[in-house]
């Protein structure tokens, strides 16, 4: 039987992912890798760090199968954004810049400046944001020019774990479209960004469709991977596009919801297409050939994680979230804004801050957990309402994934809350097994992205909107108000 290797540099860990030609998972291994953060605002990680850990995860997944020989190929996925700057002999002259990092505002005003906020959404299909990767580049110029003096390649993160595996410089369209200086709409590098932005061309790696094959494994990496000399390297692609692939959010009509630390609302496009303010990404799929709109919002379950460490740190999950099922739609008046670090979509603001608005003294604890529970769903069905009025066309199923999506309760309000049936999605290895989705096409396995999914891709419960979905309409009216009614208070709160 033929096996696929997926591989995942998470902000967390690298995974190494086995699965067989029916969709079963053979072998999984995740090592941590630290992260650090020097300044306030500012997160990094060593790329040292993602390739030891992945050489770690590799040769014990390799360990649980007979042979190397049945992996057919590889796939690869992770954070995306992050900025990895090698020299001419390939040593990294700084620790990488993470998607997570807010150093670049000056830098993003500058791109505004330079390239003019509309022209520059026309060209990339996205607004300049600090977790971008061209500010970031811009930032190192500014900040360290002896670094940047030194640059001869740009890479992402699972870039640089391709780079171990097969000596190339490549990327593929999906990750490479969130470095803001891809032509989205014609699946290449845009001149005229790279032109006005003064980077060199010549420090990005190729692009490539997801399935494409874009190098082999080494000599070298076979020796202390366990990997096959000779096994092909797809492209893959960013986490968010290998998640929706790995649901099976593969064509236009299934939006691949997943509630994780953060949120995000993807929905694939059959042509390209912008949202003219920007409020939603516009980047290619890693379906050849597809584009997608993604919304994201930064704390997702994120929200339920501070939540209950900081207010119910003896309490599980499952017990905390099974109490709200006892509270009214609505929660009696109180509203949760998710803004714990800033938001994206739909108001991309690092200042927007989290709040309880309503409290009274008959609130309860069961409350603010609804509370909490109600306000995330919210926040997604802020990109849902964008996607539905977009060009994204006719959105006929929504299929659900993540931490969040394990509650009941959770998917019972999000249901009500978008007011559409959500199919869960059991896709447990997350963005690993989209990576190895796309390995099935491009180690020949599978024709296509499409026919791969329907033959990997598990699907589980399906959960219809009930009766409390029509009295959700007045409290996200509710919602939507709170935040330009704070955004004066956030900005203020700032500065204290």
């Amino acid at each position: 039987m033929a096996y696929l290797l997926g591989l995942d540099v998470s902000t967390t860990g690298s995974k190494a992912l086995i699965i067989d030609e029916t969709g079963a998972v053979i072998a999984s291994y995740t090592t941590p890798h630290p992260i650090s953060h020097p300044k306030p605002l500012w997160s990094e990680q060593d790329p040292a760090d993602w390739w030891n850990g992945m050489l770690t995860a590799i040769r014990a997944a390799v360990n649980d199968i007979d042979s190397a020989d049945q992996i057919k190929a590889i796939g690869l996925t992770g954070q995306m954004h992050g900025l990895v700057c090698l020299d001419a002999n390939n040593n990294v002259l700084r620790p990488a810049i993470l998607w997570n990092d807010q150093r670049t505002g000056a830098e993003c005003d500058a791109i505004n400046e330079i390239i003019g906020a509309e022209r520059h959404i026309q060209l990339t299909g996205n607004r300049p944001l600090t977790g971008f990767t061209s500010p970031k580049i811009l930032w190192v110029r500014n900040h360290e020019p002896d670094i940047y003096a030194q640059i001869a390649h740009v890479l992402l993160p699972k870039d640089y774990i391709r780079f171990k595996l097969t000596g190339g410089y490549a990327t593929d369209m999906a990750d490479g479209a969130g470095m803001i200086l891809l032509d989205v709409a014609n699946r290449r590098w845009s001149d005229v960004v790279l032109r006005e932005l003064d980077i060199p061309a010549e420090w990005m790696p190729d692009a490539y469709e997801g399935p494409a094959i874009t190098g082999v494994v080494s000599d070298e990496a076979a020796a202390i991977t366990g990997l096959k000399a000779g096994t092909p390297v797809v492209g893959g692609g960013g986490d968010q596009a290998a998640q929706a692939t790995g649901v099976g959010a593969v064509e236009p009509g299934i939006v691949a919801l997943t509630v994780g630390t953060s949120g995000v609302v993807f929905a694939p496009l059959a042509s390209y297409a912008y949202e003219p303010e920007g409020r939603l990404h516009a980047f290619c799929h890693a379906v050849p050939g597809q584009w997608h709109f993604m919304g994201v919002m930064l704390s997702a379950a994120g929200s339920l994680q501070w939540y209950r460490d900081t207010l119910a740190p003896d309490e599980d999950f499952g017990p905390l979230t099974d109490e709200a099922e006892s509270i009214a739609p609505g929660c009696e008046g109180l509203v949760f804004l998710p803004y714990l670090t800033g938001e994206r979509t739909p108001h991309p603001d690092p200042l927007a801050r989290g709040a309880f608005v309503g409290l009274t003294a008959r609130h309860t604890r069961a409350h603010l957990t609804r509370a909490v529970l109600e306000g995330v769903a919210f926040g997604l069905r802020d990109s849902f309402e964008l996607i539905k009025s977009s060009d994204a066309g006719v959105i006929n199923e929504v299929r659900v994934s993540g931490g969040g999506a394990k509650s009941p309760v959770w998917r019972q309000i999000l249901a009500d809350v978008f007011n559409a049936p959500l199919v869960v999605a059991e896709a447990l290895e997350g963005a690993a097994f989209g990576a190895a989705v796309l390995a099935g096409v491009g180690g020949g396995v599978f024709s296509d992205v499409p026919t791969a999914a329907k033959a990997l891709v598990s699907l589980g419960e399906r959960v219809e909107p009930g009766p409390d979905a029509a009295s959700y309409a007045d409290a996200y009216a509710l919602y939507r108000d709170l935040y330009p009614a704070l955004k004066p208070i956030f900005h203020r709160l700032a500065d204290i």
